[in-house]
């Protein structure tokens, strides 16, 4: 099927994905905040539950429209109205860049940020040597093992947050620290206190933190 147009307000609709139809939801700052800037945010484990209205994933979403943004978030293959079945961070990486190739269709001369959480951190951290944003996010990175390979994984060469939980019950803080304290280059990171894997009662710090730490990053209005 023919891609649909990128909407002019917030809506939720159906692309044309590699694996069937993808659900996305795209939400607009207000007017008066708005900047040349689409974020694209991803979920964590399907298999575990998480899709794109995971309260972490619409608290990053919402503390970046607060900034200016345009937030795109997507269900994953097989999760929610989007078809398909998962596929270890594979197939992801497919519906990842095909949500990229349309909004850059759309919008190509906004700025592309890559945002993820848990699962969804894996894999825009996989993609970004590919898609080549221009800043990512990635929030609790699942670098404790749990199945996926950090070890091939590229640092981005460009503004990159990571927040960590140290209380993290999930992805183990150590191991996070550890794969950072491996890289070339490093991130900014953001070691968040008394934190568990989803930001039970943290998730207005976190929405802070990504706030503060990103501002400086945001194109001209």
């Amino acid at each position: 099927m023919a891609q649909p147009s990128f909407p002019a307000a917030s809506e939720t609709l159906l692309l044309d994905g590699p694996a069937g139809a993808l659900e996305v939801a795209v939400d607009f700052p207000e007017p008066a905040d708005a900047r040349p800037l689409v974020a694209v945010v991803c979920h964590p484990l399907p298999t575990e539950g998480g899709t794109m209205h995971n309260k972490v994933v619409t608290m990053a979403a919402r503390a970046l429209r607060e900034l200016g943004a345009v937030t795109v978030r997507f269900n994953f293959r097989g999760t929610g109205a989007s078809a398909g079945g998962f596929d270890n961070g594979r197939g992801e990486r497919d519906d990842l860049r095909a949500v990229v190739d349309w909004v850059q269709d759309a919008r190509p001369g906004d700025r592309l940020w890559l945002v993820g959480f848990s699962f969804g951190a894996y894999v825009s951290l996989a993609a970004a040597a590919e898609l080549m944003p221009d800043a990512v996010i990635s929030i609790a990175p699942p670098a404790s093992g749990r199945g996926w390979d950090f070890s091939a994984i590229q640092a981005p060469d460009v503004p990159w947050l990571v927040v960590q939980g140290d209380a993290d019950e999930i992805v183990d803080p150590q191991a996070v620290y550890a794969w950072i304290g491996s890289l070339p280059r490093k991130p900014q990171l953001v070691r968040m206190h008394d934190t568990s894997h989803f930001f039970h009662r943290k998730l207005i710090d976190l929405r802070g933190a990504i706030q503060h730490e990103t501002r400086a990053w945001l194109p001209p209005a």
